[in-house]
C-alpha cells in the first residue's frame, strides 16, 4: 500500500471495512466523510473516518465505540440511523444511513426566514428526535442547522421529513478523555448553552437551548445572539437577554417571545422539561399562523448526506447548486485505510 494514492481522486474506489468509497462528502480537521457502498448489503451509506490520533488514545476509542452503540440503538424516524462503528487499519469509522436532501443550513441560506408552519413542522420533528435520545441519557451537544437534514416528505401534508444527524459522540469523547484543555471549547458557538460554556454538567435541557436557537434562526433568518467577536458571543449566551422574535417577524404573536425566552433561559431549571413541551408551547403561542408551509425541492445528491459538519457527521462536498469539477485529495492521515484491492 502506497501513499499518496495513484488516482487523482484519492480514496475513491477503495474498499474500507467492507465499504467501497464512491465520493467525498465533506472533511474537517477531525474527520472526513464519504458516500460509500456497503458491499455486503448493497446499500449506500455515509462513511465517516476519524483521524488516527484519536484512535491511539485507548480511553477515547473505548468511549467512542460505546457511545456509538448507544446511538445505533435509538430507533426513531427523525434520527439518522447508525449502522456500524469500528476500527480498521488504525482509523475509527462510523457507517450511517445516507440521506439525500438539503441540510437546514443550506435551506435557510437559500430561502431566508421560513414560513411559520414549515418552521414548526421542522421544530416538532427535531424535538421528538431529541427527546428520544434524552430518554436514553444521550445528549446531542451540537444541535445546529448543519446537523439537520431536510428530505422530501411523503405527501402534501408532510412536505418535508427531518433527520437529526450525529450526536456529538466524538466531541463528547474528546472532552471526557483529556483531548481538550481547560478553557478549550468544542462545538458551534451560535447555538451553545450557557452551562456548556461555563463547564457545568449538561443534560437534555442543553439541547433544548440549542434547539431554541435553531428555531429562532428558522423564523428570523439568524440565530438569536449575533456578535462580531467570539468572546462577546459567549458572554451574550451567558448574560444577555435574547431578542424579541416578534420584532423581527411582525406576523408572529408576542406570546412566542415568552416561549423562546423560557427555552433560552440561562439556568437549565428555568427551561421546559422536554423539547416537545417547548415546541408545543410555541405552537400554542403562534396559533400555527402563517402562510402555507415550505416543500423543499430535492437537492443534487452530491449535497445530501448525513450532515454538513465533517467533525460531527457527514457533509456535502460543495455548496448547494455548485458544480464541483474534481474530488479533492484525502488528508494525509487517511492513508492507512487505503487498500489497493477493489
Amino acid at each position: 500500500m502506497s501513499w499518496p494514492p495513484e488516482s487523482a481522486s484519492g480514496l475513491i474506489g477503495a474498499e474500507i471495512a467492507g465499504y467501497r468509497v464512491e465520493r467525498e462528502l465533506g472533511r474537517g480537521g477531525m474527520a472526513v466523510v464519504y458516500c460509500a457502498k456497503d458491499l455486503r448489503l448493497g446499500r449506500t451509506v455515509a462513511l465517516k473516518l476519524l483521524a488516527p490520533q484519536y484512535t491511539r488514545n485507548e480511553a477515547f476509542r473505548s468511549r467512542f465505540i460505546q457511545e456509538s452503540r448507544v446511538a445505533a440503538a435509538i430507533d426513531h424516524p427523525n434520527i439518522v440511523p447508525v449502522f456500524e462503528a469500528g476500527e480498521v487499519d488504525g482509523v475509527l469509522y462510523i457507517a450511517m444511513c445516507f440521506v439525500s436532501g438539503l441540510d437546514l443550513r443550506a435551506l435557510i441560506d437559500r430561502e431566508g426566514p421560513l414560513p411559520v408552519p414549515a418552521a414548526l413542522r421542522i421544530a416538532t420533528q427535531l424535538a421528538s428526535a431529541l427527546d428520544a435520545a434524552h430518554a436514553r441519557d444521550l445528549v446531542h451537544r451540537d444541535v445546529k442547522p448543519g446537523n439537520v437534514l431536510i428530505a422530501k416528505g411523503v405527501d402534501s401534508d408532510h412536505p418535508e421529513h427531518v433527520y437529526l444527524t450525529d450526536f456529538g459522540l466524538a466531541k463528547k469523547s474528546l472532552s471526557l478523555t483529556g483531548f481538550t484543555t481547560p478553557g478549550e471549547f468544542i462545538g458551534t458557538l451560535d447555538y451553545v448553552a450557557p452551562e456548556r460554556i461555563a463547564g457545568r454538567p449538561v443534560d437534555g435541557r442543553s439541547d433544548q437551548y440549542s434547539l431554541a436557537c435553531v428555531v429562532h434562526e428558522t423564523l428570523a433568518g439568524a440565530p438569536p445572539f449575533r456578535r462580531e467577536d467570539h468572546l462577546e458571543l459567549l458572554w451574550a449566551h451567558q448574560c444577555d437577554p435574547p431578542p424579541a422574535l416578534s420584532e423581527e417577524r411582525p406576523d408572529i404573536p408576542g406570546g412566542a417571545d415568552e416561549v423562546l425566552h423560557r427555552a433560552l433561559a440561562k439556568i437549565p431549571d428555568d427551561r421546559y422539561d422536554t423539547c416537545l413541551e417547548f415546541v408545543a408551547a410555541l405552537r400554542g403561542a403562534v396559533g400555527e399562523a402563517g402562510p402555507q408551509g415550505l416543500a423543499p425541492a430535492p437537492a443534487d445528491p452530491r449535497t445530501g448526506a448525513d450532515g454538513t459538519d465533517p467533525d460531527a457527521g457527514a457533509g456535502p462536498g460543495a455548496e448547494p447548486g455548485s458544480d464541483r469539477a474534481e474530488v479533492p485529495e484525502p488528508p494525509a492521515w487517511a492513508g492507512p485505510v487505503l487498500r489497493t484491492g477493489r
